[in-house]
């Protein structure tokens, strides 16, 4: 079984798509030993093996294009888990794919703020001229278009990233440029982060693994341009106008007892008294109400006991003998004649 959409084990342990699992493309890389090496130098960076999966998963997809059935065998039987429970995290996680994927997933917030200005505009023509709806691929297998609930960029919006890179205050017609360089191959240059690479190149480094060949091409990535102005012009119009936030200090250290007043925590021991005794006046004196007063006074050591109360530590047994008590007859020590 394979614990993906389209299996009973999956359905029945996820409660998530149970649509029909397509066959395995016929160019699909095969998961080698090198894929096996590479996984358990993932499981060796974590105390417990199991949470290793997440890593796994994107190494799995950086190999084949998304989280196959032999990827979730793979995961399973190197953490010693079953493929429903490796299936139950690939279903459940959108940055994991259940279907072959394109070279690049376009993804298109639609979430509030970048609908209002466009996002849903964006997605609706990409959608048409791609011939194909959310979490599908083109045919040719360059692209696969999906909506995102949200990007975390509401300064840029409207925002669509390819790879999970931004290109930000996106419209339509930009959009539809940037797809249509996708398509011939081309990787424009994000707004912001990292170079372009493609969908499995991300999916190693979301594994902890470089994507890149070598140590200038790391540097280039790490320092690659990018425009920053809209979450930077806040920070200049405060400046202009001598706004700042108040200034911060250091945390006050609480008693060790912050329910107790101050005066109980550490009693003096200036008035003679027991420090039990001491730290009851201290909550007399520290009541604000008149009924908090009464009952820190209720609860003081010194207050008398309220009529018709027995002390629970005297041994004098009971007032009535045994064999007394209503219903109890016959009940209680036998006399002899």
């Amino acid at each position: 079984m394979s614990a993906l959409p389209g299996s009973i084990e999956g359905a029945l342990t996820t409660g998530l798509d149970d649509s029909p699992v397509l066959p395995a493309p016929a160019d699909l890389p095969p998961l080698t030993e090198q894929t096996r090496l590479e996984a358990r130098e993932i499981i060796a960076r974590y105390p417990v093996p199991r949470s290793a999966l997440l890593p796994m998963l994107h190494l799995v997809q950086s190999y084949q294009g998304y989280v196959s059935p032999e990827g979730v065998a793979l995961c399973a039987e190197e953490l010693g888990l079953t493929k429903a429970e490796v299936g139950a995290v690939a279903t459940f996680y959108t940055m994991y794919k259940r279907r072959p994927t394109g070279r690049h997933i376009v993804s298109v917030c639609t979430n509030t703020l970048c609908s209002v200005l466009g996002g849903q505009r964006i997605m609706d023509a990409l959608s048409a001229d791609l011939g194909v709806h959310h979490d599908e691929t083109t045919a040719d297998g360059s692209i696969t278009l999906e909506h995102a609930e949200c990007l975390a960029a509401c300064d840029y919006a409207p925002v669509v990233t390819v790879d999970y890179e931004f290109y930000d205050q996106q419209d339509v017609e930009s959009a539809r440029a940037l797809v249509e360089a996708l398509r011939r191959g081309e990787k424009p240059h994000p707004t912001r982060g990292a170079p372009l690479t493609d969908f499995r190149g991300v999916s190693r480094q979301l594994a902890g693994f470089s994507q890149h060949a070598d140590e200038a091409a790391v540097a280039g990535a790490v320092d690659a341009p990018g425009n920053y102005e809209p979450t930077l012009r806040g920070l200049r119009l405060a400046e202009e106008r001598g706004e700042h936030a108040p200034p911060m200090t250091g945390p006050t250290a609480e008693p060790a007892d912050a329910g107790e007043p101050r005066e109980t925590v550490r009693p003096a021991g200036r008035t003679g008294e027991t420090p039990g005794k001491e730290a009851a006046d201290a909550r007399v004196a520290a009541a604000d109400t008149p009924a908090e007063k009464a009952g820190a006074a209720e609860a003081h050591p010194d207050a008398p006991e309220p009529a018709g109360r027995s002390l629970a530590d005297q041994d004098d047994g009971t007032d009535t003998p045994a064999g007394s008590e209503p219903g109890t007859s016959g009940q209680g020590p036998q006399r002899e004649a």
